[in-house]
């Protein structure tokens, strides 16, 4: 993997760049679209490519891991080969799937002990293996295993977590570095800042990660509860350490307002379940606002979705039809607001990236940021 920084913002810390991986180029900032089980949902991988426009997208370790499984992924040749996705893909380590597990996990120095949610089944994650799975999954950029810590966190645990995950990521850089990938490209190992809402501990995890030179980072452990504007001040501390000549993924964020204050703090990738999920229970993010379609307001509204409706796949759908859809639990209902919402989070990104080049962007990012809370 390659990372071009192209322009800077000089009122900001926003930046252009792109990074090139064996399955294509990624023009950054980026939002990456969830495929937690190889399958954005509701969205057929064509749909992504030609309307929505996704240059790369997520895959989950945990998720795979369990089902299809390791032995049916490898059998195909890789995710890409299995559901036919042949741009870049990414895979979380699983860290935050066996959080979220708390009442079924054990963690120790090994690693995670955890009982599946499909069965019950015990299984164990440690670093090594979690690279031995991500290298089977076959993605073009793998994270490192770490522990995602809750919000609130006290000190303490958040120190020993954070310096747990350092040493797992010894572990995982080591292992990754003594394997070959199995499918004839190449894959990228991204350790992940932890620290809570913790300055110094941010501070040194940045310095550690940092540390480790790969050719990426990420940050992880925020958009797990705390107020925004600690995930900023974070963010910044954060972004100020890792170096500049390498891009910096903040995991798991978040709203359009979120994603457009971190990019102003220097971030070049994101991800996040909220366009997909919201779209299945009605909510539609939109340039000038959010929209409830469930809402009685809808119901003889015939305009478009969006009004600038020649920008997003959705032109040929009403308001008022995506309503009926919604109240009828039609499942064209979630997979047209999914398209939408899909469509609007890569619109977003690509502007501020065109906005950046040109030189405009504080002014633009300040003016969405006020139009893309509102409630419609």
């Amino acid at each position: 993997m390659k990372f071009k920084l192209e322009v800077t913002d000089s009122h900001t810390k926003a930046r252009a760049g792109e990074i090139t991986t064996d399955h294509g180029v990624i023009q950054t900032p980026i939002f990456m679209p969830v495929g937690t089980a190889g399958s954005v949902k509701a969205v057929h991988q064509r749909e992504l490519e030609n309307d929505i426009k996704a240059q790369i997208i997520l895959g989950n370790t945990y998720h795979l891991y369990l089902r299809p499984g390791l032995s049916t992924l490898e059998m195909a040749g890789g995710l890409h080969k299995f559901n036919g996705w042949e741009k870049p893909i990414l895979t979380d380590s699983g860290g935050y799937q066996v959080y979220s597990l708390s009442g079924v996990r054990k963690i120790k120095e090994e690693g995670v002990t955890f009982r599946s949610h499909i069965d019950g089944s015990k299984h164990l994650f440690t670093p090594e293996g979690v690279m031995d799975t991500q290298r089977i999954i076959g993605a073009d950029i793998i994270m490192a295993f770490d522990e995602c810590t809750p919000y609130p966190c006290e000190y303490g645990y958040a120190r020993r977590s954070m310096e747990m995950t350092h040493r797992w990521l010894k572990r995982c850089c080591d292992h990754f570095d003594q394997t070959q990938p199995k499918y004839g490209y190449s894959q990228t190992l991204f350790p992940i800042v932890q620290g809570s809402v913790y300055k110094d501990l941010r501070k040194q995890s940045a310095e550690m990660i940092a540390s480790f030179e790969r050719e990426g980072n990420a940050i992880g452990g925020l958009s797990v509860g705390e107020p925004a504007e600690d995930m900023y001040e974070m963010t910044e501390i954060v972004c100020d350490i890792l170096p500049s000549d390498k891009p910096r993924y903040l995991m798991g964020v978040g709203t359009p307002v979120n994603i457009l204050e971190n990019i102003a703090l220097g971030i070049d990738m994101f991800d996040c379940v909220m366009p997909t999920r919201n779209a299945r229970n009605g909510m539609l993010f939109t340039k000038n606002g959010i929209i409830n379609i469930k809402n009685e307001r809808w119901k003889n509204d015939f305009s478009p979705i969006e009004e600038d409706s020649d920008l997003f796949a959705d032109r040929n759908y009403s308001k008022a039809y995506l309503r009926h859809l919604a109240h009828s639990n039609e499942i064209l209902g979630s997979q047209i607001a999914t398209l939408h919402n899909l469509h609007f989070y890569i619109w977003l990104v690509s502007e501020a990236r065109a906005k950046i080049i040109e030189g405009t962007f504080n002014e633009w990012k300040n003016k969405m940021v006020k139009q893309v809370a509102q409630r419609l």
